[in-house]
């Protein structure tokens, strides 16, 4: 087992939406943008989506500043060709005729496609992924075991997508229910070994539905090639602190979960039809109605489940010197609303026409 320090290293990957600068519709523009780009840029299962990924940091300071650098580096390149790119887990405009989404036609991505059809060619959805080193992936299987019920938490404070396809769906992360198609998504059962969670990935490739392990969409996974513990709830963020906040608060789950699982406190048994429900809501309305506490089971307002998790995590927070942050991000969210509210502000303000969040979305993107 490789020793682990109090804080560990993580990272974040951001899906990002490139748009039309004029109409604020999806482009796909892919390819060029990542020809034009002077840094990496990774490309997605839509033509009108770049990825960034950060190298693994120890403190919040420095994700926030790579975080912001690749952003730049993906505007920068998006703008030379053509396009601009925004933080927006889904498309408020609804995507021009000539510039319908679709799949990456060759490769991986167009098996996918061939195999599940409309699930995959209509899933122009953006998230951000937390990836948080952990000691070996027995310990990331205890993490796993133990941060399910606050996963939805995070849902709801990274809400972010309240539109889709040119209407307010009334939701606070509609991505989370169009994620949710994918037969293989969704939260875990307690495994309670390394050996049963390989089992499990087994038996879903034994089905030959999936076309192989990284399509295994756990709500949190093992990342086995970088050693980590991979927390995929989260919608992309409006903003970099947006970014950072949800980041550090990933961290400090995982973090203490590892330092249960060595204590060996029993995680708790949530039943999954309790957990998809936890989540529905957190996807439903954000932090603007109940939360399901996961102390409880119960809804309870979500400033309070907000200082819950703040407490439960406690000791991984003051460790990694984030406590403030965290404390003041919440805050910041419940007084001014998640990346969903703002959304719905900024169109409002355009006097309903939804390219108003989009426009509002590429001047977030970096203040």
């Amino acid at each position: 087992m490789t020793p682990m320090s109090a804080v560990p290293p993580f990272g974040a990957e951001e899906e990002l939406l490139l748009v039309d600068p004029a109409t604020g519709s999806p482009r796909g523009r892919a390819g060029r943008v990542r020809d034009a780009a002077s840094g990496e840029l990774d490309g997605e299962m839509r033509t009108e989506q770049v990825e960034t990924a950060t190298a693994p940091h120890h403190d919040a300071a420095s994700l926030a500043d790579d975080l912001r650098r690749r952003r730049r580096e993906a505007r920068e390149a998006a703008r030379r060709s053509g396009v601009d790119v925004a933080g927006l887990a889904t498309s408020p405009v609804a995507p021009d005729e000539a510039s319908e989404p679709n799949a990456v036609p060759d490769g991986r991505y167009g098996d996918i496609a061939e195999r599940f059809g409309a699930i995959a060619t209509a899933q122009l959805t953006s998230g951000q992924h937390v990836h948080v080193e952990v000691a070996s992936p027995e310990e990331g299987v205890g993490v796993l075991d133990r941060i399910g019920p606050w996963l939805p938490v995070l849902r709801a404070l990274a809400s972010n997508s309240p539109c889709w396809r040119g209407r307010d769906t009334t939701y606070a992360s509609y991505r989370s229910v169009v994620w949710s198609r994918w037969p293989s998504a969704g939260p875990t059962r307690i495994f309670g070994s390394l050996a049963a969670y390989d089992e499990a990935v087994a038996a879903m490739l034994a089905t030959d539905t999936v076309l192989d392990e990284a399509m295994v969409y756990f709500d949190a996974r093992l990342s086995r090639e970088l050693g980590t513990v991979e927390v995929r709830v989260c919608d992309v963020a409006l903003e970099v602190d947006d970014a950072v906040l949800v980041a550090v608060l990933a961290r400090a789950l995982v973090t203490t979960a590892a330092r249960e699982a060595r204590e060996g406190v029993v995680p708790r048994d949530e039943p999954i039809e309790a957990l998809r429900l936890a989540h529905w809501r957190a996807a439903r309305w954000g932090l603007t109605a109940e939360l399901v506490d996961p102390r409880s089971g119960k809804p309870a307002p979500a400033g309070d489940v907000l200082r819950a998790l703040r407490d439960h995590v406690a000791g991984a927070l003051a460790d990694a010197g984030d406590a403030e942050l965290a404390a003041d991000g919440c805050a910041r969210l419940l007084a001014h609303g998640t990346g969903s509210v703002r959304q719905r502000a900024a169109i409002e303000a355009a006097g309903g026409d939804l390219a108003g969040a989009v426009h509002a979305a590429v001047e977030r993107f970096l203040p």
